[in-house]
């Protein structure tokens, strides 16, 4: 850390001294870090030297620490490496505080062990360990807010040591633990619950999307299949293999590529599951056109400018529940007017090619103009008896989604060929049908949504009364009712 980033920031200091001293009680004392502590830091063995690494002595990062006791990390040194290096031993009980990107993230030396130089640690006694720890958990926020550093914010133990530190009396130190533990047990369980009513709208999503694409029942059969509407009707009615003749015949009609005609190529239907009556398999280059933006493209034309009328979809853009929003990157329409096919329309299906997203999909929302970024596909439905939320869904789908990844090829990581995009089956119905299915799937994940929000919403809440809890600890005040309905909203 440069002589610059070390300075402290007294102000800021002063105003979090100010606000955590307020209203003490008259035993209570308001001290520092550095004087009621002594603290040390790590050091990291030579990497080079393979002699220092993969011996019996854990060696702590920042990714090992977390919020609770920590006895394992996913580096261990030898005695060499602790010798030759600055790193040193961390007694059992000890408090472990990063000082590195994530500031203020915690742990507890579970057993004896050592910590690289972005890991701050004190060993409290006589001041009780979980009081200390919970204290740093109250203040995180704050040490977090005294952090420098142009690319990555970081503290030191200069800024550790001058940081406020409340102290109550020793005997009444093990009752606040005590409080924090009973309260903050009553909220890991709400939590829990919240958790696991999370976990079944995930899987409830993922069951409705299968059989909505698969024609099968759900608590009742999704919707009617055409075949039983016609016969309930008595009528007669276009299936699916009917209205894929219909959807070639129109392609070939409307062939204006260069070249001669090529036919589209009909899926491979041995593996594929049964379909209800009146479905067929097509393959997307059937019914939509596929591109991405070339690599020759993005690096000569593609200039991101932070006040360009175009918003870059990117793979980031695409989750498995559809299309996310971020902060886009954003061009000049003017300096991309040639690429034509990476102009996006409002309901282009988009899906991710490579990367640990690959086979996400996303549909182009009609919100703002946007252009196809790296990474992501384009997909354009060209037939008008195609229902574009359809087809979103059945790739978001299960199904969807494990066809597609049957074309990706991992060597460093999962990818997708614009060919093998092209390639993917998909079951068809006719698109009345595929309309009433997508209104049905809609309906049913409205009402989910609505439960999430919810869910959310007290997720939140669950965070605030734990803060609360720790806020009221460490101003003198045993919290005795702050979770009056947080356990009955997950009921």
């Amino acid at each position: 850390m440069t002589k610059e980033e070390d300075t402290l920031d007294t102000g800021r200091l002063g105003d979090i001294q100010k606000r955590l001293g307020k209203s003490l009680p008259n035993d209570w004392v308001l001290t520092t870090l550095g004087e009621a502590f002594k603290w040390g830091s790590g050091g990291t063995p030579k990497r080079t030297d393979t002699r220092f690494y993969g011996g019996n002595i854990p060696w702590l990062i920042i990714g090992d620490l977390n919020d609770g006791v920590v006895t394992d990390s996913q580096t261990t040194i030898t005695e060499e490496g602790l010798k030759e290096s600055s790193t040193k031993w961390v007694e059992p009980g000890s408090i472990l505080l990063a000082m590195y990107g994530s500031i203020g993230k915690l742990g507890i030396a579970g057993r004896r062990l050592t910590t690289n130089q972005a890991i701050a640690f004190t060993k409290p006694d006589p001041v009780d360990a979980k009081y200390l720890f919970y204290y740093l958990m109250y203040t995180r926020g704050d040490l977090a807010s005294l952090g420098k550093g142009a690319t990555q914010k970081n503290i030191s133990q200069t800024v550790i040591k001058a940081f406020p530190f409340v102290l109550a009396p020793q005997g009444q130190q093990k009752r606040i633990v005590a409080e924090i533990e009973k309260q903050f047990s009553r909220l890991d369980e709400a939590v829990a619950n919240l958790k696991r009513v999370k976990a079944n709208l995930k899987r409830y999503k993922a069951a409705v999307l299968k059989a909505a694409v698969e024609g099968r029942l759900v608590e009742g059969r999704l919707v009617e299949t055409e075949a039983e509407l016609a016969r309930r009707e008595g009528r007669s009615y276009e299936n699916g293999e009917q209205l894929l003749q219909r959807i070639l015949e129109t392609r070939r009609s409307q062939w204006k590529g260069k070249g001669k005609y090529k036919e589209p190529a009909a899926p491979d239907t041995t593996d594929l599951p049964d379909l209800p009556e009146g479905w067929c398999w097509l393959c997307v280059e059937t019914i939509a056109f596929v591109t991405k933006l070339a690599g020759f493209e993005y690096t000569k034309f593609v200039k991101y400018s932070p006040d360009g009328d175009l918003a870059v979809i990117k793979a980031e853009n695409a989750g498995p529940s559809g299309f996310k929003r971020t902060e886009f990157s954003r061009i000049n329409s003017n300096t991309v007017s040639k690429l034509t096919r990476s102009q996006l329309k409002p309901g282009d299906i988009l899906m991710v090619f490579v990367g640990a997203g690959t086979g996400y999909v996303a549909r182009v929302p009609d919100d703002q103009p946007y252009f196809l970024g790296p990474n992501i596909a384009m997909i354009r439905i060209e037939s008008s008896e195609i229902s574009i939320p359809y087809i979103e869904m059945f790739l978001r789908s299960p199904i969807g989604n494990s066809l597609a990844l049957a074309f990706a090829k991992a060597v460093a990581q999962p990818s997708l060929s614009m060919g093998s995009i092209r390639m993917i089956p998909i079951a068809i119905p006719v698109l009345s049908e595929q309309q009433r299915i997508v209104t049905e799937v809609d309906r049913r994940l409205s009402l989910v949504r609505e439960v999430e929000t919810q869910v959310d919403a007290n997720m939140k809440r669950a965070e605030r009364l734990r803060q609360s809890i720790l806020s009221k600890a460490y101003a003198g005040l045993l919290v005795q009712h702050v979770l009056p309905s947080i356990a009955m909203a997950v009921k």
